[in-house]
């Protein structure tokens, strides 16, 4: 287990083209495919979109590697991970329709790791016209030593709550920590271990069907603020040279395979392109908002969209609300009610959420899907009403939201999950009716 957190080597940058290489001369140069490559590597192209995608969306990382693929994945059997489920999936549940929010998941009571301990909440859209998400819950114990996993049906955005975590991907590794997130690309073998000690290693992961994580435009904001490109961080090359009875296991179409290898399928010394992982730092997000009057919409926070070919409706949006200063005047500071097309799921990396001050805690869940009304508990509502609007920073505190076109079905796991809130309704028990008849504000 690596016993600490942010001592690679990454390199800047959103959507770049990157070259980078283990060894000195492995990566070839003024071509891609010489007729033999240094160190007796063999060259294969990883692409990310069809061949012929525009310039601006085109894809693809060209890798130099001691084995091509095709020597990573020999016949295939079938594999269950019952918990992890994929769109559409209609679980046979009594639950009804409402808003609900959960406590963290319960600590294994064995021993799991990463791709063990994966616990499908919600599903949206049809991975089979890749389209929709899955939000899933993480908690685990032990490191995937001799087991690889990559998924065939989208890209996974990883939210660390406890515990860093080490994503060592075919590129390169990464070291992620809560505040921190990490973007693995659909169809890119990797494999996750813990850092540091610890009893339980516990997360949230956007599972994106649809058209890749991008950066939003910024509109009239203009060229700075929101997540800036350069704090983006890909993995320079690193490869496993070992040759031990290893398992890669795949989904693919919303099933599970695995495959028996002699030897580690991450064993890329070298590679250039624009198809890669990368990891972002969530503190390094610079918020804009409300100087005067009125809370803005929450899309003004968002950090990455997968959108859609409907433009303005992202396929999702990751959304984050950070620790960021209060000033508007003669107004409700707090996100106000609403009811939304969008359906959210949301997750508490730490600190308090101002709406939701009692009751969502660090490592829970809360989900309001379309159309369902949402907004401040009644101790928010009495806090922010009567309060002196002078200036005020929240501080710690990190809340984030999947957000999504489709509305979020529950799974069977979520709606019999032991830490699911009977009572959340009744934190909008207190909002009694104000209303006299009498002009003037009440």
């Amino acid at each position: 287990m690596p016993d600490s957190v942010n001592s690679l080597k990454y390199m800047p940058g959103f959507g770049n083209d990157f070259e980078t290489e283990s060894l000195p001369g492995a990566l070839p140069q003024g071509q891609n495919s010489p007729q033999k490559c240094n160190y007796g590597l063999y060259a294969e192209q990883l692409s990310g979109s069809p061949f012929t995608a525009p310039r601006g969306t085109n894809e693809r990382s060209w890798l130099y590697r001691i084995r091509p693929s095709v020597r990573h994945t020999r016949r295939f059997s079938n594999a269950s991970y019952p918990h992890w489920k994929t769109a559409p999936c209609l679980d046979d549940h009594s639950l009804p329709l409402g808003q609900l929010r959960w406590n963290p998941l319960p600590a294994p009571k064995e021993t799991l790791n990463f791709l063990e301990g994966i616990r499908t909440m919600t599903t949206a859209g049809d991975v089979l016209t890749q389209v929709g998400m899955a939000a899933h819950a993480y908690t685990f114990n032990a490191d995937m030593v001799d087991d690889y996993f990559f998924n065939a049906d989208g890209e996974l955005l990883v939210v660390p709550q406890l515990g860093a975590i080490r994503v060592f991907t075919e590129m390169g590794i990464m070291d992620v920590e809560p505040l921190e997130i990490a973007l693995i690309p659909r169809g890119m073998m990797f494999k996750v271990s813990r850092i540091g000690e610890g009893d339980v290693w516990r997360g949230y992961v956007c599972e994106n069907y649809g058209a890749k994580f991008t950066l939003p435009d910024r509109g009239p904001i203009g060229a700075n603020c929101l997540a800036n490109p350069r704090d983006f961080k890909t993995p320079v090359a690193a490869y496993e040279d070992k040759e031990t009875p290893c398992r890669v296991h795949v989904k693919w179409c919303g099933k599970f395979y695995v495959t028996e290898i002699g030897h580690s399928p991450l064993d890329v010394v070298a590679w250039h392109g624009n198809y890669a992982p990368f990891k972002y730092d969530l503190r390094t997000y610079s918020p804009v908002g409300a100087i005067l009057f009125d809370h803005p919409d929450p899309s003004i926070f968002t950090v990455l969209t997968a959108p859609t070919e409907e433009a303005g409706t992202a396929n999702i949006d990751f959304v984050i609300f950070p620790p960021r200063w209060l000033v508007a005047e003669h107004t409700f500071r707090p996100p106000w009610y609403h009811r939304n097309i969008m359906s959210e799921f949301m997750g508490l990396i730490h600190g308090q959420y101002d709406a939701k001050e009692e009751g969502f805690v660090p490592g829970g869940m809360s989900l309001h899907n379309m159309m369902l009304p949402h907004g401040p508990d009644a101790t928010g509502f009495e806090k922010a009403s009567s309060s002196e609007l002078k200036p005020v920073k929240l501080e710690h505190t990190m809340a984030f939201m999947f957000e999504t076109r489709f509305p979020q079905q529950l799974t069977k796991f979520a709606a019999e999950l032991e830490t699911l809130q009977d009572n959340y309704l009744d934190c909008w028990d207190g909002l009694e009716r104000r209303f006299d008849g009498t002009p003037g504000v009440k």
